[in-house]
């Protein structure tokens, strides 16, 4: 292999992204080597015109064949990322960098920023690239469906490593400042190549980071430096609305503070933002109302499958006040005829995902009123997806799912194209979950399925289970009996 030129191309594209400048490169390149145990340079081929992720993969492979590292996902995941510090500011100056920007405009910072979480590998472009991303137009709007194929997938030599590895408590969680230029280990993700930036708010210390996968435009976590449990109250607003004034073009959101219907990390206080508009975001008001404690605040049900109190003000400190007064309502509030219950015993059920943005100049709160009651007949949670979507979705409703972006299993890349050769008469290995919803399909398309239109109607009717499993979710449904049953509760404010 063509090692010399694969480095050198690294080097002259990491030159392009203004990574590191020209008087950098000797330093870099010989960062590099020593990585790659190599005692000398000799440039005797031309150069490869690739991006950053594949000559990366190049090196990857060079790496493994000369045993410099064995063939794991982690280990390689390791050696990448150390090679793309070679290319990287310290936190100090990439700090420096991002305030500089600050001071003249929020979004030519996070645009720097940005650039360069993508520029350095930290966000991983390559396999991101591999999702199935669409859109479905429904009532509701036109909602993402992402199949995530972008995580890589473990082999069995990454399986049989991990067992081997003692457990260790640093960084604390995947989501701790201590991740920052963290080599990483077995079982850890690198994070050499990572940086953070740090924010007050509230008086607390605070960071900002970019998701590695991201899943939609711009997609950021902001996250606590103490290492603590998800929490929502009045605090949770106040930072919310801080984030979005200083960085007026993101949204911020939580994800519920309850199993089953919060998110996959509930043991480090977090939120997460971007530069999108979601589905739920041009949702419009259903029924607006006032209420006479928030006098500068409008209140409205919007249009979404979910239950959603939106509240907006210009006054940011009674909006934050006027969430709390709602959120804590909620936590206390029952109504047994259609299965909300506030505790069982002190075990607390209800709870919100609230999302903050600035709209026309307008401060807005999304409050999704949710609820994690478990029943014999719904196990997975009463408004959680119920078992006939499974098959589609049945991993908890966070945040993103929540306003209109659909986080669906890789496996259903080959399982679609088995039901499509069902739906088309085929030979076919549609697995038996999946037969159900094939049988519905091919009777309400009848004749009218081929294969120029099978992926279309096949990406229609995913989508449209993805909404169910947002109406599953959704406290108050959207008949007669759940409207009837929100305007009570909004009667208690």
């Amino acid at each position: 292999m063509k090692i010399y030129a694969i480095v050198q191309s690294l080097i002259v594209k990491a030159i392009e992204c203004n990574l590191i400048k020209l008087d950098d490169e000797i330093y870099a390149r010989n960062q590099i080597l020593s990585l790659l145990k190599l005692d000398s340079f000799q440039l005797e081929e031309e150069l490869i015109n690739e991006q950053i992720p594949d000559l990366l993969d190049k090196i990857e492979v060079y790496a493994c064949e000369e045993g410099i590292i064995n063939d794991l996902t982690d280990e390689r995941d390791i050696l990448i990322n150390k090679i793309m510090n070679c290319f990287m500011d310290k936190p100090s100056i990439v700090n420096d960098k991002f305030f500089q920007a600050y001071g003249k405009d929020p979004k030519e910072a996070t645009d720097y920023f940005y650039k360069l979480s993508r520029d350095n590998n930290y966000i991983q472009t390559k396999r991101i690239a591999k999702n199935i991303q669409y859109k479905v137009l429904t009532e509701y709007g036109e909602l993402d469906i992402t199949i995530n194929l972008s995580k890589p997938e473990k082999n069995p030599k990454d399986i049989a490593a991990q067992k081997n590895i003692k457990s260790l408590n640093y960084p604390k969680c995947l989501l701790c400042n201590e991740n920052e230029g963290y080599v990483g280990r077995i079982g850890h993700p690198a994070r050499a190549n990572h940086r953070i930036i740090p924010m007050t708010l509230e008086n607390e210390k605070w960071f900002m980071q970019y998701s590695p996968y991201v899943y939609y435009n711009e997609h950021c976590i902001v996250l606590s430096e103490e290492h603590r449990d998800m929490k929502i109250h009045r605090d949770s607003f106040t930072k919310l609305l801080e984030f979005v004034e200083k960085f007026p073009h993101y949204f911020l959101g939580s994800n519920a503070d309850l199993p089953i219907v919060g998110g996959s990390i509930l043991s480090h206080d977090h939120y997460q933002g971007g530069n999108y508009e979601f589905a739920m975001t041009k949702a419009e008001n259903e029924y607006s109302f006032k209420l006479e404690k928030f006098k500068n605040t409008g209140f409205a049900i919007i249009k979404w499958p979910m239950s959603v109190l939106r509240l907006r003000s210009m006054d940011k400190r009674e909006l934050a006040e006027a969430a709390d007064y709602v959120l804590n309502k909620w936590r206390n509030y029952s109504d047994e005829s259609v299965n909300v219950i506030a505790y069982s015993n002190e075990i607390p059920h209800n709870t919100v995902t609230p999302i903050g943005r600035i709209k026309n100049d307008i401060f807005e709160i999304d409050l999704v009123l949710r609820n994690n009651r478990t029943t014999k007949q719904y196990p997975s949670g009463i408004f959680h997806p119920h078992e006939d979507v499974h098959h589609i979705k049945k991993e908890n409703i966070g945040l993103i799912e929540v306003m209109g972006l659909a986080v669906l299993p890789a496996r259903l890349k080959t399982e679609i194209i088995e039901i499509e050769k069902y739906l088309l008469n085929q030979d076919n290995q549609i697995e038996d979950y999946h037969k159900p919803w094939a049988k519905e399909l091919k009777f309400m398309y009848l004749d009218r399925v081929n294969r120029d239109n099978i992926n279309l109607i096949i990406r229609k009717e995913v989508g449209m289970k993805f909404l169910r499993v947002l109406e599953d979710s959704g406290v108050f449904k959207r008949d007669e009996d759940g409207r009837g049953a929100f305007r009570r509760f909004i009667s208690t404010l």
